[in-house]
């Protein structure tokens, strides 16, 4: 049986935690959607097609992984992509309580999908999108946290 699994987030921007854990997802799935949310009440720093070419950009390594926008529902993108599998990142004990509540309401909603959790490479461990903007909104040096591409596409909105 084919497995496709879904790896959704707002990625305002994508983090080199975010790649690391695309990687290691792509090895265990036929099949991976990075599914970014549209999320406009969290106020993102790049749109939603921007942030879909973004990602596109840092993905063309990996053969079995697409990116798609989405709003709504993750259940109805589930649904409509015939995945059976979320991925979600955890990083500390905070994650984990807010996607495990997630994942039961996830479960409620579509009984055939499961969240399986991978925390990120110690070195990611600390990075988040909001630390990243962040940090280039100050002018810092982001290089360790995201691809140079994203480096470059922070660079350019912030200036």
């Amino acid at each position: 049986m084919a497995h496709t699994a879904i790896y959704p987030g707002t990625f305002d921007p994508i983090t080199n935690g975010h790649l690391d854990l695309i990687k290691r997802a792509s090895y265990l799935f036929d099949k991976l959607i990075v599914g970014v949310a549209n999320s406009p009440s969290k106020q993102p720093l790049f749109d939603l097609n921007e942030r879909v070419d973004l990602i596109k950009q840092v993905i063309k390594p990996f053969n079995n992984v697409t990116v798609i926008g989405f709003s709504g529902l993750l259940v109805d993108l589930a649904k409509d992509q015939q995945a059976s599998v979320l991925v979600r990142g955890v990083r500390a004990v905070a994650d984990f309580e807010y996607e495990f509540q997630l994942a039961n309401v996830n479960r409620n909603l579509y009984p055939k999908l499961e969240t399986i959790f991978l925390t990120p490479l110690e070195k990611n461990s600390y990075i988040s999108s909001t630390i990243v903007k962040e940090v280039a909104k100050h002018g810092g040096n982001v290089n360790d946290f995201v691809a140079p591409e994203i480096a470059q596409a922070l660079t350019k909105k912030l200036s």
